[in-house]
């Protein structure tokens, strides 16, 4: 009789997906339409995973690249809730590009049973990190522990539950002396593993596909013997 594995992955994509936020929402832009960008951009970057023992949840994690065009709308965000003037904000995203020039760079958060695994800027942690693409695999220049959720955190990335720990990773932009994203790379794949679990996330490169023109209606016929005016 074979025996089952001990973890399986259990992957949801996709930031409306995941387990439930415990604690009390982000704040929300007054600008409806605002809103609704942001949360369309962290969207098309932002995925979950969780791993399970059995029954048992081990890892709740999710993660955010930071991609240009979400760089961008993050600073805007947070250039809204604390009015920033235009040479503030000008500054900041002038540093944005000038960073996503350096580095790829993957905000992620994890919730994790086991507090004693929660140690991923540890020197003598378990896990591995790594970012990959079709030009090869890097792993991080720098780790972050940013530090526990907080409804602030949540303002910008929703899934930050009460006992989850955020953190940030930079990765270098060139791997064998070749860019990480060639011309021809659609995606980036995120990776963490080691003996409580594996999970893999994919986030696509490049500015987003544009919008599709809003279709139109076609001009009614005039009256006519076989188009007579409606009553």
């Amino acid at each position: 009789m074979r025996r089952a594995p001990l973890l399986f992955l259990l992957g949801v994509a996709g930031c409306a997906a995941g387990p439930p936020t415990i604690g009390e929402p982000g704040a929300e832009l007054p600008d409806a339409r605002a809103e609704a960008s942001y949360q369309a951009a962290l969207d098309r970057v932002t995925e979950h995973r969780e791993v399970y023992s059995g029954l048992d949840t081990k890892l709740f994690c999710a993660a955010t690249y930071q991609s240009p065009e979400f760089r961008e709308a993050r600073v805007r965000r947070q250039a809204q809730f604390q009015t920033w003037p235009q040479a503030r904000l000008d500054q900041a995203l002038e540093q944005e590009r000038a960073d996503a020039r350096e580095v790829h760079e993957v905000v992620f958060g994890v919730s994790i049973v086991d507090r004693r695994f929660d140690d991923f800027d540890s020197k003598s942690t378990i896990w591995r990190l790594s970012l990959a693409s079709d030009q090869g695999e890097v792993t991080p220049l720098s780790l972050k522990r940013v530090g526990r959720a907080t409804a602030d955190m949540r303002a910008y990335y929703p899934y930050m539950g009460d006992f989850w720990t955020l953190y940030s990773a930079r990765f270098p932009a060139a791997v064998a002396g070749k860019p990480l994203v060639g011309a021809a790379t659609r995606s980036l794949v995120f990776r963490i593993s080691s003996t409580q679990g594996q999970v893999e996330m994919s986030f696509p490169v490049g500015p987003p596909p544009a919008a599709a023109p809003a279709a139109t209606a076609s001009p009614a016929p005039p009256p006519g013997p076989l188009n007579p005016p409606r009553q």
